[in-house]
């Protein structure tokens, strides 16, 4: 899949198909650019709950900006 910069409002009219994995599976936040994201089906704690995580660079957040747990 080709990796694109956006630098403004993002628009798909074909959706958007971010990996999916479980944290303990996220390489580190600081080895993917920042603004990459990830679906976790674990939400950090082992719970079957889905979480968007998004890497600031030297951290994974979650889409609210709460730490990682």
């Amino acid at each position: 899949m080709a990796q694109t910069t956006f630098s403004g409002p993002v628009v798909s009219t074909n959706g958007f198909v971010p990996p999916v994995t479980v944290t303990a599976s996220l390489p580190a936040a600081s080895s993917v650019a920042a603004g990459t994201m990830y679906i976790i089906t674990d939400n950090g704690s082992g719970d079957d709950e889905y979480c968007l995580v998004i890497s600031t660079g030297s951290a994974w957040v979650t889409a609210v900006g709460a730490a990682l747990s």
